[in-house]
């Protein structure tokens, strides 16, 4: 299921819908912390995340098959809506994104300009999915899951195919965790071409469902509650839950202070715009103690609010 040649093959497939993102680093933060850090900034993906890797592998595995398509619906926190939107765009094909209710305007206002439709409802994510999934049976429209889909995994996974062509004597990567199909993808990869690398989750201490789930041995409900709007995830996916369990190497959680440290440490040194969710991850990496090694964070988006960053930071 997750071979080298499945990776290469949704890579190949996805390849003119997205950016091949380049990792980029700052002296500054090497002194600061002892280690050679590298950022991978899907922040500066196509709709500004990682998401559109999976959206995209979903859509053309649709069209390869055959498979007429009457219109696209998801649930989305704004990153993967903006993900579909883009794709049903492309195609021209209708879309129908739910959105919860606090949802950052800039996300709503990408999804809006890709010519998609909004529902909005109530703030948990467990809301947005049951009301995508009922759309998607009255409607007719194909449901595209956000993470718990082994297209959008694989889609995901890129990143990972990326890291090991860089070449780079690599010893941790770290991840943002929300549903959990980010960091399924990219350690299924890695884990396929060097399982050499260590794979390290990110969660905000408020809202580590994967972590709870993780310690318990079973899926866990929670109430997350974090400025990382992305990762507001009740419980971690069907799918992505054992991937985790078995690809992944170790768990890191952050707290909010060291979210809004981390952004305001890349947006002063590195000039790039990263959302609280994107932020986590290099949190995770600068807080990391062993000394002299080369690490990895994946950011992964950069859709905030201009007018809300001093708000956000405060």
């Amino acid at each position: 299921m997750f071979t080298k040649d499945s990776f290469y093959e949704v890579k190949e497939r996805i390849n003119p819908y997205i950016h091949e993102t380049k990792l980029i680093q700052s002296k500054t933060l090497n002194q600061l912390t002892g280690n050679q850090l590298f950022i991978k900034p899907e922040c500066l993906q196509k709709t500004g995340s990682f998401k559109i890797r999976g959206a995209a592998s979903k859509v053309t595995a649709l069209r390869q098959q055959g498979k007429e398509v009457k219109g696209l619906v998801t649930a989305s926190s704004g990153n993967h809506g903006q993900a579909v939107a883009y794709m049903a765009k492309i195609f021209n094909i209708k879309a129908m994104i739910v959105i919860p209710n606090n949802a950052p305007l800039a996300k709503i206002k990408a999804i809006k300009a890709y010519g998609a439709e909004i529902v909005t409802v109530g703030p948990k994510s467990s809301e947005r999915l049951a009301k995508a999934q009922e759309i998607s049976q009255e409607m007719g429209y194909l449901y595209i899951p956000p993470y718990d889909d082994y297209d959008v995994i694989r889609g995901q996974g890129t990143i990972g195919l990326e890291l090991v062509k860089e070449n780079l004597a690599i010893d941790k990567v770290f991840v943002p965790i929300g549903g959990g199909g980010l960091i399924s993808g990219i350690s299924s990869c890695i884990k396929a071409f060097n399982p050499g690398i260590k794979v390290i989750g990110v969660e905000p201490k408020q809202s580590c469902c994967m972590n709870t789930s993780l310690k318990k041995g079973e899926r866990t409900e929670i109430t997350p509650n974090t400025i990382a709007d992305g990762l507001r995830t009740v419980m971690p996916g069907e799918l992505t839950f054992p991937l985790v369990q078995e690809y992944v190497d170790d768990l890191v959680l952050v707290e909010e202070e060291e979210i809004k440290e981390a952004m305001a440490l890349v947006m002063e040194r590195m000039k790039l715009i990263i959302e609280p969710s994107g932020a986590v991850s290099v949190a995770a990496m600068l807080k990391e103690e062993e000394k002299g090694k080369n690490l990895v964070a994946v950011v992964s988006g950069g859709n905030l609010d201009i007018m809300s960053i001093s708000e956000i930071l405060k």
